[in-house]
């Protein structure tokens, strides 16, 4: 049941947030597979004989662990502002609080938090709270 809205605005947060998105999912992937490499590395030495302090010694930074979290960190703040973006956008274009969170899996309290998270501005013609009527 979509609509079509033509081409994309040049104001459209949504899509900058998904091209932001895109570009971190991309930057994380090579991320990961430098410290996957970087684990065969020291799986290896371990199976060649190592002790664990020489193989953990020995590792250059960042450590696998260091780059695991930063991918964590830098997906979650991205995911989180392409939601919001999204859950915007859905608003924009006259889509329920309650259909929005359906669409996302959470409550519509949820949605509402996250959209005033973002500054988001109530469609015209909705009052502050209509979003928590069913």
């Amino acid at each position: 049941m979509g609509t079509e809205t033509g081409a994309t605005p040049p104001d459209d947060q949504a899509d900058r947030a998904l091209a932001d998105l895109l570009t971190e999912l991309d930057r994380c992937v090579d991320e990961l597979v430098q410290a996957r490499a970087r684990a065969e590395t020291l799986q290896r030495r371990r199976r060649e004989g190592s002790a664990w302090l020489d193989v953990v010694t020995n590792e250059a930074r960042p450590l696998i662990v260091e780059r695991i979290s930063t991918v964590l960190a830098a997906l979650s703040a991205a995911g989180h502002t392409w939601r919001r973006e999204q859950a915007a956008a859905l608003q924009a274009e006259q889509i329920s609080i309650n259909r929005i969170a359906a669409l996302f899996g959470v409550t519509r309290q949820r949605i509402s938090a996250l959209l005033r998270e973002g500054g988001s501005e109530d469609p015209p013609g909705r009052e502050r709270g209509d979003e928590l009527r069913p």
